[in-house]
C-alpha cells in the first residue's frame, strides 16, 4: 500500500469514544460476587478493628460498602415506546465500565485505578486509588435486548432501550360437541 494511501486510511478512522462493552450476565454474576467477597472482607476488617464488638454487623457492612463501591446515581424515564436510563459516572471511562442488561433488568459495573508516584531526593511518594461501583437495576417494562444503545458522555451514561413487543391476545373459540359431530 502506497504511503499516501496509508495516510489516508488512518485519517478516516472515527476517533469518538469506544463503544460500551455489553457483557453476559453469567460474566457479571462473577463480577458481583467478587464485590460481595470484598465488600465483606474490608467489613471483617472493620468488625476487627473495633475491637470485635457484636450487634454492628450490618452498620460494618454499610461502611465497608460506601468505602469501595461509587455511588451511581440514576435517572429513568419510560415512554410509550422505551424506557431511557441515565446514570452519572464522572471520571470513569467506556473501557472501564460494563454493561449488562436482561429484558427486565441492567446491571452497571465498572472499575476505575489511579496510580500517583513523587519522587522528592529521598523520599518516594505512592499513592493508589481505586473506584468501583455497582447497580442493579429492575426496569419498570421489559425492554429489548437486541437493539439496546449505549452512550457515554461527559460522564454520564445514557441507555436508550426498546420496549419488548407486548404480547398478543389470542381469541379462543367455544366449541360444543355437536358441532364437532357436525363435521
Amino acid at each position: 500500500m502506497p504511503e499516501q494511501a496509508k495516510a489516508v486510511a488512518t485519517t478516516k478512522q472515527p476517533t469518538g469514544p469506544p463503544p460500551l462493552r455489553l457483557v453476559p450476565p453469567r460474566d457479571l454474576f462473577r463480577r458481583v460476587q467478587k464485590f460481595q467477597d470484598e465488600i465483606a472482607r474490608r467489613a471483617f476488617e472493620i468488625f476487627e478493628g473495633n475491637g470485635r464488638a457484636f450487634g454492628r454487623d450490618l452498620e460494618n457492612w454499610f461502611t465497608a460498602e460506601s468505602e469501595l463501591l461509587h455511588p451511581v446515581h440514576i435517572d429513568i424515564a419510560e415512554s410509550d415506546g422505551d424506557v431511557t436510563v441515565r446514570a452519572e459516572l464522572p471520571g470513569f471511562t467506556a473501557k472501564e465500565i460494563e454493561v449488562s442488561l436482561e429484558p427486565r433488568r441492567l446491571t452497571i459495573a465498572g472499575k476505575r485505578e489511579a496510580k500517583e508516584e513523587r519522587k522528592d531526593k529521598k523520599t518516594v511518594y505512592t499513592e493508589r486509588c481505586s473506584d468501583q461501583l455497582l447497580r442493579v437495576i429492575d426496569l419498570p417494562a421489559a425492554v429489548d435486548t437486541e437493539t439496546a444503545a449505549a452512550t457515554l458522555k461527559e460522564g454520564v451514561l445514557e441507555l436508550k432501550l426498546p420496549k419488548a413487543a407486548a404480547a398478543k391476545k389470542v381469541p379462543i373459540t367455544a366449541k360444543t360437541a355437536n358441532q364437532d359431530e357436525q363435521r
